[in-house]
């Protein structure tokens, strides 16, 4: 029975003993604990957006305003973590940075085109006025 008692304390020990190295090598790398867990659920965040952005070629709306919302948080994440820590995610961050890039061109083009045609008609109706 002692053995097994023992055995716990010294794997409790361990797992103590480990996850306190990891916050050390976190705070050494210049890493705020917190940011790398966000950077964790980021990474996760950043494999859905990398499919959503491959499968979709047409986005309503809705889709799109989630999409950004969702892209930036992501960039957020990732901002705070140094390239090194996530370069291998360099492709996909990418993608869903091109994708996230002309969304917003997209939607600026849009904008910009319902403010030409109100002032349009406003002119128009000023006019003959």
């Amino acid at each position: 029975m002692s053995a097994i008692a023992a055995i716990i304390v010294v794997l409790i020990f361990t797992i103590f003993f480990l996850l306190g190295f990891s916050v050390l090598q976190l705070r050494n790398a210049g890493i705020n604990v917190k940011d790398f867990l966000s950077f964790i659920d980021a990474n996760q965040n950043l494999d859905r957006l990398y499919s959503f952005a491959k499968e979709y070629d047409k986005l309503s709306p809705q889709e799109q305003v989630l999409y950004l919302a969702e892209a930036e948080k992501m960039f957020d994440a990732f901002d705070k973590i140094p390239v090194a820590v996530w370069e291998d995610e360099h492709e996909k961050y990418s993608e869903v940075l091109d994708r996230y890039k002309d969304i917003k061109i997209m939607r600026w083009n849009e904008a910009r085109e319902a403010e030409e045609k109100i002032e349009k008609k406003f002119n128009k109706e000023r006019k003959s006025a």
